[in-house]
């Protein structure tokens, strides 16, 4: 008898949502509209799009932040809106585009905090919360400012924090919103080796919101790419990154070539002649 494949970590079922209309924007009011999609284990899944299409919104319906107007989200095979707060984080960790600035904890403090859906009951982290804490700053390359006040750091010093607070979590999925938009060049490849490593060692799976094309390009088995509230392609790299569908998405002419080392795509921006 054949055995069934294996559950998606992630699944979205025809999901549907909308913002209410208010303020500025009333007269152009945001939805999503039956977003059909899985992630598979061990998958990285870069999710582009240009402003206002709905990266965000996936991650926040993901995690139960906002609730489906239609469809269902699925976690391992459950529904989302069965499962309490505290099962949703055991499974999904979220690395924010910032970490607030005046946040009133040092660096330790603020990673041991990925500890509190494995036992939400306690009030005080054990020794193998710790060891883990200082594994997951070392991940991230933060160790050196575990005693430092969060409020002292640099923005991309403070992402950095976000991503070893996720670890700290030990999800089976990760969610990243622009995790390089604040890190310069050194993090910024620093973060792509970490994923590639997570992956490999520990078979993680990553959701990976990005404005940055390249950086999809470079480290996702499959890209989806959003458009006015719905899924315009997704598929591998090559299939997505396209020059046609890229520049009437974005509006503007684009560039899709490879790197002449990695072969990797290459997106760029056709800048216009003043």
């Amino acid at each position: 008898m054949p055995t069934r494949p294996p559950s998606p970590v992630a699944e979205f079922c025809r999901v549907s949502f909308a913002y209410a209309a208010s303020g500025p924007d009333r007269h152009r009011p945001f939805r999503l509209t039956e977003l059909t999609f899985g992630i598979a284990a061990g998958e990285i899944l870069a999710v582009i799009g240009p402003n206002s299409a709905g990266k965000t919104t996936v991650i926040r319906l993901l995690t139960g932040v906002v609730t489906p107007a239609s469809g269902e989200v699925r976690l391992e095979g459950e529904a989302l809106s069965a499962l309490s707060r505290t099962e949703v984080a055991r499974r999904v960790a979220v690395v924010p585009q910032a970490l607030p600035a005046a946040l009133p904890f040092t660096v330790a403090e603020t990673v041991l905090m990925g500890r509190y859906p494995h036992a939400p009951e306690r009030f005080f982290e054990g020794e193998a919360d710790r060891a883990r804490g200082r594994e997951a700053m070392a991940q991230a390359g933060v160790l050196d400012l575990a005693a430092l006040p969060v409020a002292t750091l640099s923005g991309g010093e403070r992402q950095r924090v976000a991503l070893a607070r996720a670890l700290c979590q030990e999800p089976r999925l990760l969610a990243l919103d622009e995790p390089t938009a604040h890190l310069d060049l050194r993090y910024q490849a620093e973060t792509v080796a970490l994923l590639r490593r997570l992956r490999r060692a520990t078979g993680l799976t990553v959701l990976l919101v990005s404005h940055d094309l390249n950086l999809a390009a470079e480290v996702a088995d499959r890209v989806l790419l959003l458009h006015d509230g719905r899924i315009e392609r997704i598929g591998p790299p090559e299939a997505v990154l396209d020059e046609a569908t890229l520049s009437r998405v974005y509006g503007c002419p684009v560039v899709v070539d490879k790197h002449p080392s990695t072969r990797r795509l290459t997106v760029q921006v056709v800048w216009p002649n003043p």
